[in-house]
This record gives C-alpha cells, structure tokens and sequence, in this order.
C-alpha cells in the first residue's frame, strides 16, 4: 500500500516520514504549494527545500502539488470575511478538513496513494472495522481538536505516525537527523499572513475597515475609550485594551456592525451555554437526542463535563455543568467520547 507523506519541510513531518520508512511502508513524499506565482514566499521555497532534501535522504520520491487556487478560496477568504464579521476564524481547522484531508487526499491518489500520513499528533484507531479519530497519547502535543472538522469517510485513509510519540522525543530525532535548519521554525501559526507581517498587515491589506477606530464600551453601554479596529481583538483578551480600570478587564462582546468593543469584569466572561453550527460528527451514529461529552471551546483549554442537545441539521446547543471563560464565536467547540473526538462544531453565540 503506497502511502502519501504530506512534507511542510518541518520536524514533525519529516519525522512521521522517516518513521514509515523505518517500518517498511512504501511511502513518496508530497508538498502542498498555497501561493499562486506572484505571491511566493521565501520560507515557503525554503521549506520546499527542507521537505525535498529529506525525501532524498530517506530515498522517496518528492511531489509539489498546486492547490494556491483551492487554499485561497478556502482558508485565506475564509479567515478576512470572519474577521470583517467579529469572529475569530480558526484557519488551521478549516486547513486540515478542506486542503490537507479534502484536496490533497486526492491528488495523493491520483498520483496513486491509498491513504495520507501527517505529522499531526493524533490517532486514527480501529475498533471493529470502525475507524475514529483519537487524542494523541502525548496529551500536551495532541492536535486532535485540530482535526474536528475532517470528514468521518476519510478516516479509513489517513494515518499519523506520531500519535504514540513524545514529542520531545520527534524533537530529539529530527535534530539528530538535521532535518530543519535552526534558522527555520517548525511551524507558522498564520502561514498565508507571512510575507505581511502577521495577519494584521494581512488584513489591512485586504480590508482597511476591520481597524477603523470605534468606541470601547462597558457592559452598561457607556463608552469608556476608543479601540483600534475590531480584528485587533478577540473574546477574552485582557492585554493591550487601554482601559483604565480598578482591575482587570476583558474583550466581551465585538460588534462589527455597530463597529464597537464592550469590555467588563471577568466574571462576565463566563458562560455555561452556546450555540454552534456545521457540527461534524466524527462517531458513526449521528445523535438525535441530548448526549453528554467532554467538550473544548479552545485548543490550549482544558475539556470539560457538557450536554449536548442536537438541533436542526447540522446545529447543537452546548450547556456546561460549569461557566466557562469567554466562549469564542468563530473557534470551536470540540465534543469527546473518552479520547475519542465525537465531534465538533463552530461556535456561533452565547445563549
């Protein structure tokens, strides 16, 4: 079975590559190309490099496959319209699903791949001829809230390498083996904002109206200051507010149509329901009736006990045996079974 090893030119890949290489897996190694000509970056080529130079060494072959046109729809439109509407989008997510584990997963098998490997720290585990998707077991690398969003059906053909691995462990092998330049990161959390600065520049490139200045108000209404443009905060952020306050206070609420900020007290960050939308359900019998899961609202945040009652066709109401701090509208929220990921959807409001 020929096996397609996505190469971003970083540790983790190059290290889930050389791990199916060591256990005999006839694998060729394939990189995605996100920018269109005009707009190629240097660390893109460069990694690019980095990904070509470890295919040679491990004796792979080594594809560049041009999904600029699909990336740019998908993600990059996808990150400035929830920002021009208040929302923190979540690219990463959306990435995985439609790019690495949608379009890539094809060309793979055009190029006559049965399945796609990562090195995303998860796993894809099989219990009865049925394939889930599970936390890593290195609970601090797992990225399985990551994956919520990738399609039950292409389970069956995904593997990752480096979900039984420590990470520090994939960190000492990939520096032994020089697999990344010190100079190179091994990753980008805002890969496409780059050549921009970060994804301030990004957006002032695409919409100068998500950092028109605006009022700051309090939870009463009142204005207290002024913000900077709504895509320079996000829910719960307490840093950089300019507010003058006997303690510290929070990004509550962002109003893209009223083009405000209300800020307040912590206590009035915490929520014990929301409602999400585009729910993906990753286990095999939909649910139709209240369930209770572990949920995430955050990748870095800790589960915790919820109900969660399916509603309309792809939506759910999440209500928490405990408040939890800022719910984020444009994150989401990830629903486990255990260490399986039941599944996910995208938060849309406090309720």
């Amino acid at each position: 079975m020929l096996t397609a090893v996505a190469m971003s030119g970083g540790a983790d890949s190059s290290v889930a590559a050389l791990e199916l290489k060591r256990e005999g897996h006839d694998i060729i190694g394939i990189t995605i190309k996100t920018w269109p000509e005009q707009g190629e970056l240097r660390w893109w080529r460069e990694a690019v490099q980095c990904a070509r130079r470890v295919a040679e060494e491990l004796g792979i072959p080594h594809h560049v496959v041009d999904l600029s046109r699909e990336f740019g729809e998908a993600v990059r439109d996808y990150f400035a319209d929830e920002y021009a509407r208040g929302r923190t989008p979540n690219p990463c997510i959306f990435c995985n699903s439609k790019i690495k584990f949608g379009r890539l997963l094809s060309k793979a098998r055009e190029l006559g791949a049965e399945k796609i490997a990562t090195g995303h720290y998860a796993r894809i585990v099989e219990v009865k001829g049925v394939c889930y998707l599970s936390e890593a077991e290195d609970k601090r690398y797992d990225q399985s809230y990551f994956l919520c969003d990738v399609s039950r059906e292409a389970l069956p053909f995904i593997g990752f390498p480096l979900g039984k691995s420590a990470g520090e462990m994939v960190r000492r092998i990939a520096a032994s083996r020089n697999f990344v330049p010190v100079q190179r990161k091994s990753s980008q959390d805002i890969c496409f904002a780059a050549a921009d600065g970060g994804y301030r520049g990004y957006l002032s490139r695409l919409d100068r109206s998500a950092f028109l200045p605006g009022d700051m108000l309090d939870v009463s209404g009142k204005v207290i200051g002024r913000h900077n443009g709504i895509a320079s905060y996000t829910i719960g952020q307490r840093r950089g507010l300019g507010i003058a306050a006997p303690g510290p206070v929070y990004v509550l609420k962002i109003d893209a149509e009223n083009n405000t900020i209300t800020v307040g007290e912590k206590s009035h960050a915490m929520n014990e329901k929301i409602r999400v939308s585009g729910v993906n359900w990753l286990i095999p019998v939909k649910p139709d009736s209240p369930g209770e899961f572990a949920a995430r609202i955050r990748y870095n945040g800790e589960k915790a006990p919820a109900m969660v009652t399916p509603c309309g066709t792809d939506g759910a109401v999440v209500e928490f045996k405990e408040p939890q701090f800022a719910p984020t509208p444009g994150q989401a929220a990830v629903f486990y079974e255990g260490e399986i990921v039941a599944g996910g959807g995208w938060i849309e409001e406090v309720l």
